[in-house]
């Protein structure tokens, strides 16, 4: 019977002391690690890629903390299912007993009605709520449910602690450590895998059971070998779906937009989720084409409106048409390199002070220390334009946005350079 169970679920660690990774979470001292060593967890919603421990994690703190434990899936429960489950709830608040754990995986899928079915009980403490999601919370749960959840980022893991998963599962599989496996070569396994733990041990466990010889030898050669020939095997979940919506993006960033459209029909082909891509193009709109074409990120903006109205399948029209006119679009990535230039001076440099003559002064007192002194109402000069200080003292002058070299942005720089000549004047 044990051999039957995949690799994956038989190496499901128990407790903290044996989960892998995310040590920001539970390691010694960390904030997770220390709620749930109290006895009292607040509703948290888990936010990480595919295979990182979103349901592992969860399993282990409810068997920790001896308590009920109930499991929905957002892709077949529906209302009518949360409901029976906090009937259940509510039928053991007896005796002080703690409140039992809900646990609902893929919880962005979950709509608007399901989710606000969830809040009283959230809010009463009939259930503590533990979500599981691969995309932000902030777009997928609605404001007040997840205004009473703690959200908590789970990382990639990392190659050290993949390896360390595979040396595990050779040594302690109760069917893997009866074969001689030697693993030659792990650097196949690790790509494809895309750092889900749960993908790796499927990869191993198809690679070793396609073999028959006594001792078996894993090779990046034969790995690959293997899931060529067995693809469905390993990725019967549909786990192409981050490698799918990287092809797309590059498409469009590339300016390809036959093979952009192609992309997108193997995603609408596969059931993604419309608005997952639309999200995308959000994204690229701003990253890729930027202040070249400012008028993308309106168009992707009303295609992300369009589609949450329209629903499919006619919104894969309205997601071709922004696919196409991004992918035709002239590229710039001067704002995405502007704010994260920014972000490292903010880094090296601190609370650099705010000049004086930029500050508020809504009081007597900050008026007569100088406040707001000498500032320069823009309106007031010609071209309402003049030179003046707006950057702390220590990084004056310095240029964080260089527009880039399409249409749009020379004219944003001789615009700059007729008004910054000390600037822009290079």
């Amino acid at each position: 019977m044990l051999a039957n169970r995949p690799l994956a679920d038989r190496l499901r660690p128990n407790s903290l002391d044996n989960y892998l990774g995310q040590r920001h979470l539970i390691g010694s001292n960390a904030v997770l690690r220390k709620s749930i060593e109290s006895g009292k967890i607040p509703s948290f919603i888990l936010w990480g890629p595919p295979g990182v421990g979103k349901t592992t994690l969860a399993k282990i703190i409810s068997n920790k903390l001896e308590r009920p434990f109930y499991t929905l899936s957002a892709v077949n429960s529906g209302v009518k299912d949360i409901r029976n489950v906090i009937e259940k709830a509510k039928n053991q608040q007896f005796f002080n007993r703690p409140n039992p754990i809900l646990f609902i995986d893929e919880i962005h899928r979950f709509s608007k009605s399901q989710q606000d079915s969830l809040l009283g009980a959230v809010e009463q403490g009939i259930v503590t709520l533990i979500g599981a999601t691969t995309e932000n919370p902030s777009f997928e749960v609605i404001s007040a449910l997840l205004s009473r959840c703690q959200v908590y980022i789970l990382d990639h893991l990392s190659k050290d602690e993949l390896e360390k998963l595979l040396k595990t599962a050779l040594e302690t599989d109760s069917v893997l450590k009866t074969k001689s496996i030697k693993i030659e070569e792990t650097e196949a396994m690790l790509r494809y895998s895309g750092g889900d733990a749960r993908k790796l041990l499927n990869i191993l466990e198809l690679t070793v059971a396609s073999d028959s010889n006594e001792e078996i030898v894993i090779t990046n050669e034969k790995v690959v070998e293997k899931l060529q020939q067995n693809l469905s095997n390993y990725d019967k979940n549909g786990e192409q779906h981050y490698d799918i919506i990287s092809a797309f993006i590059k498409s469009v960033r590339g300016s390809d937009p036959n093979a952009a459209v192609y992309w997108l029909a193997r995603m609408i082909d596969g059931g993604e989720d419309p608005k997952f891509i639309a999200r995308r193009l959000l994204i690229l709109a701003a990253e890729d084409i930027g202040l070249a074409n400012p008028n993308a990120l309106l168009l992707a903006n009303n295609c992300f409106s369009a589609i949450d109205v329209i629903g499919m399948p006619e919104g894969r029209i309205i997601l071709s048409e922004t696919t196409i006119y991004l992918a035709c679009s002239q590229k710039s990535n001067s704002s995405y390199l502007a704010i994260d230039k920014a972000l490292e001076i903010v880094k090296k440099t601190g609370d650099l002070p705010v000049p004086l003559h930029l500050r508020n002064a809504p009081t007597k007192l900050m008026k007569q220390i100088g406040y707001g002194d000498n500032y320069k109402y823009a309106h007031s000069y010609e071209n309402n334009f003049v030179e003046d200080g707006f950057l702390p003292e220590k990084i004056e002058s310095t240029i964080i946005f260089e527009p880039g070299k399409n249409s749009k942005e020379i004219d944003i720089r001789n615009k700059l350079k007729n008004m910054w000549k000390k600037t822009y004047d290079y």
